[in-house]
């Protein structure tokens, strides 16, 4: 009963009309202003020297990830909202899981990064030209991306090699690794146990280096005298984990599990938070709040 699967139909939320062109209407919203915040970002990181330090840089590249990342989901689920054909070939499947897979792994890295650039910026501030040397903030910049791009290939590997029986639908609004191992009428406890193993590093690995990270930076703060120090860092810290929380949290409930047998709903809810919710509320969180990039951002505006 093993045929080779040439497609796959994404079942997306709902079947019916009038909440799919709802869906629609807020994916396409929320796609629009990620896409345009993450380009500003980029630009007037771009066009202000004031800006051109290790912290804006990385900003940068995760402005630039945001963008990537949201592009390899957001389209396809649009589309599967309002076309009739809601089909994506078995290849543009594992396209797909592979881009979402790699740019994942490349945002714990670059969020790691981040609070370690914010660890040295607060904790050792005499020593922080020194230590992050824009030769140095190039080269985790670049070791995440690198990284990352490594980290998905044995995913995918291990999920092209699956065989796919009759069934081909989807019951997900992209093709994520849950869905498809449910999906497949092969053994799959080598690849689960694989897969739970490399997120296990990844995931848990960066969090816990983000977290000691912020931890090392709170506890320097404490020691501050000044009120509206503490309050000023204490609020960008906050909204740093807030953003940090949300996803790891949510990627590490839905990949460091042992099995895969959440139901469909669930893992469509908690996947729209680290998919959509995030990406768009990095650029909020990382630089609106950020005085010195809203000053060059009216310097920007109004040059």
């Amino acid at each position: 009963n093993v045929t080779a699967v040439l497609e796959f139909k994404l079942l997306g939320f709902s079947s019916n009309p009038c909440c799919q062109i709802m869906l629609f209407i807020v994916g396409l919203v929320i796609y629009i202003l990620t896409i345009l915040g993450n380009i500003i970002i980029i630009l007037v990181v771009t066009l202000e020297p004031q800006l051109h330090s290790p912290m804006f840089k990385f900003l940068q590249n995760l402005s630039f990830l945001e963008i990537c990342y949201i592009n390899t989901i957001i389209p396809k689920m649009l589309s599967t909202l309002v076309a009739k054909r809601k089909s994506i070939s078995f290849s543009g499947c594992l396209a797909q899981l592979y881009s979402f897979v790699s740019l994942g792994a490349t945002e714990c890295y670059l969020l790691a990064a981040m609070a370690y650039d914010r660890f040295l910026a607060v904790c050792q501030p005499l020593h922080y030209g020194v230590l992050m040397t824009e030769e140095f903030c190039v080269r985790l910049a670049g070791g995440s991306w690198l990284t990352g791009v490594l980290t998905g290939f044995l995913p995918c590997l291990m999920v092209s090699r699956l065989h796919f029986c009759n069934c081909n639908l989807i019951d997900h609004f992209f093709c994520d690794i849950s869905p498809l191992l449910k999906l497949s009428c092969s053994d799959t406890t080598v690849t689960e146990a694989v897969i739970f193993i490399l997120s296990l590093l990844v995931l848990a690995s960066c969090f816990l280096l983000t977290l000691l990270s912020y931890f090392l930076i709170i506890l320097t703060i404490l020691k501050t005298p000044s009120a509206s120090g503490k309050r000023v860092t204490f609020s960008t810290c906050s909204s740093h984990l807030m953003v940090v929380t949300i996803y790891y949290g949510t990627m590490i409930f839905m990949y460091v599990r042992p099995t895969y047998s959440l139901s469909s709903e669930l893992n469509k809810a908690v996947s729209v938070l680290y998919t959509v919710v995030t990406p768009l509320l990095n650029p909020v969180i990382y630089s609106l709040r950020n005085k010195a990039f809203k000053k060059a951002l009216k310097k920007t505006v109004f040059r």
